[in-house]
């Protein structure tokens, strides 16, 4: 697992199991079409003017069409990359802006899930009545060709294994499961393990932007989905519209800092977690100090990587596993008494609690199988940038600057991110600043005690775009819009529906 970009917001981390809504089925249907994008070239006309059929979806209020983009851009005429899409009309009243694309990070999350799960039902009613609500599933994810790497067996295996090796046999046996995860995913998808980068995701929204008639790109982008945004600002500043980018990433970290930052990251958020737990009287991690908590959780750790405990299943609760469970309480203060009675249950010897939480982090469903997320999440990432550590001596070189960065998840989130050293395709992108001159104002919203993306992340973004507007939630939990703040929600909605962009560094709680 790739902790640095596996950055999923509420839609697709809360409740996951409920959001594989049923595919595309036949029904009525319509077809559209649009001009090409002025500047497409030649050899990318036949996707700029493809039509798009909407069908019925089998979901109430949406439909859903497929529409093709080449495999490699490189060479248009090699062949096409088949992708879903699918959106809910406007509702009304008011005159219908355009297409407002929604993407909720990952990699690997599925947009289609997301829309109708979530964004087309929980974003603010003014916006949803004049915005066709649009998702597509990047190439690679979902419903769009997804990658695939493991059977549910292997998966339950390969998230079982201990992430804090201790010994010589340990790391060992750490390297050899990163190296088997790499070489299934060549093996089921090596045809599009080389295509799905997040540039060439990016120019697949160019296409679809086109198709729906829409001169500009309107987009909110959520964690990944930032540095997706950015990513099409970038190459295409001037179609690039009114840009959401929540929860941001910086494009100019190497991926070494990205980890050790989003470390440090989850450990602000424990400590806020900490701090809110001492004051309850059932704080299963004592009432005394966030100190102690730390402590009492590290000795929780200690203890199952000593020995796993029973869950109620065949699958046992160890270490790695119930590390998973607390970071994956960590993206919603929401989630915080559900965390609490879980690491209850631990220290009692019942695992079910943890597990269950990490099992919503990994998006394994009750039947045993996997969303493709893990897979998507390590496919674009150890495409997009070079792998952040090469083999097992450069993680122990770097163990105590990610254990200074948090004591509680450093060693684990350290050597999780070994994951990419043996990626059978070499990475096509590296860090840069993105600066995506002549677009139009971006953006950027930040949250104070964000763990997955730091604040400093949204600030530096912000600097480097142009164009960019921050606007920052003083809060705790991952990305802002839509999760209760109102003055968060209506700077948002007035730049959506109005273009008019928030204030310069104004700040909401």
């Amino acid at each position: 697992m790739d902790t640095r970009r596996l950055l999923r917001t509420f839609g697709t981390l809360i409740g996951t199991a409920g959001l594989l809504i049923s595919g595309c089925s036949s029904g009525s249907s319509t077809t559209s079409a649009s001009s090409p994008a002025p500047a497409a070239p030649t050899a990318l006309l036949p996707y700029y003017t493809q039509h798009l059929t909407w069908r019925d979806c089998g979901v109430s209020g949406f439909q859903c069409a497929t529409m093709k983009a080449p495999l490699d851009y490189a060479k248009p005429g090699a062949g096409d990359i088949k992708l879903a899409v699918s959106r809910k009309k406007a509702t009304g009243p008011g005159k219908r802006i355009g297409s407002l694309l929604v993407n909720p990070g990952g990699p690997g999350g599925s947009a289609i899930g997301y829309l109708q799960s979530y964004a087309a039902a929980g974003y603010p009613a003014p916006v949803r009545a004049r915005y066709d609500m649009v998702a597509v599933d990047p190439r690679g994810v979902a419903r769009s060709e997804p990658v695939e790497c493991l059977t549910g067996p292997q998966m339950d295996a390969y998230t079982q294994v201990d992430q804090t090796p201790d010994d010589a046999a340990e790391v060992t046996q750490l390297s050899d499961s990163f190296r088997k995860f790499a070489d299934g995913c060549e093996q089921r998808s090596g045809k599009i393990l080389p295509h799905v980068s997040t540039v060439e995701a990016a120019r697949d929204m160019d296409i679809l932007r086109s198709l729906l008639g829409d001169e500009k790109l309107t987009y909110v982008g959520a964690s990944y989905g930032t540095f997706l945004g950015a990513t099409y600002a970038e190459l295409f500043p001037s179609r690039t519209g009114r840009l959401v980018l929540d929860g941001a990433m910086d494009p100019s970290l190497s991926s070494i800092e990205m980890n050790r930052d989003q470390t440090a990251g989850f450990e602000t958020a424990f400590q806020s977690f900490a701090a809110d737990c001492v004051k309850k009287s059932d704080c299963p991690l004592g009432t005394t100090s966030t100190a102690d908590a730390a402590t009492r959780l590290e000795q929780l750790f200690a203890d199952l990587d000593a020995k796993s405990i029973p869950t109620g299943e065949t699958r046992k609760l160890g270490e790695s596993l119930a590390t998973m469970g607390v970071v994956a309480a960590m993206y919603d203060e929401s989630s915080w008494p559900q965390l609490r009675q879980a690491i209850a249950g631990a220290q009692a010897g019942d695992g079910s609690g943890l597990l269950a939480l990490a099992d919503s982090y990994y998006e394994r469903q009750p039947n045993g199988t996997y969303a493709n997320l893990m897979s998507a999440n390590a496919a674009v990432n150890c495409l997009d940038s070079p792998p952040t550590f090469t083999g097992p001596n450069a993680v122990m070189q770097a163990l105590p600057s990610f254990e200074k960065a948090s004591p509680v998840f450093g060693k684990a989130l350290a050597w999780a991110s070994l994951n990419c050293a043996d990626w059978p395709v070499g990475a096509t992108g590296t860090p840069h600043r993105i600066k995506a001159k002549g677009a139009s104002p971006i953006v950027v919203v930040g949250t104070t005690r964000d763990p997955a993306t730091p604040y400093k992340w949204a600030q530096s973004l912000a600097g480097q775009l142009s164009s960019g507007r921050l606007l920052t939630y003083e809060g705790d939990g991952h990305t802002a819009y839509g999760r209760g703040s109102a003055c968060i929600d209506t700077a948002i909605n007035t730049y959506l529906l109005n273009g008019t962009p928030p204030a310069v560094d104004k700040r909401c709680s």
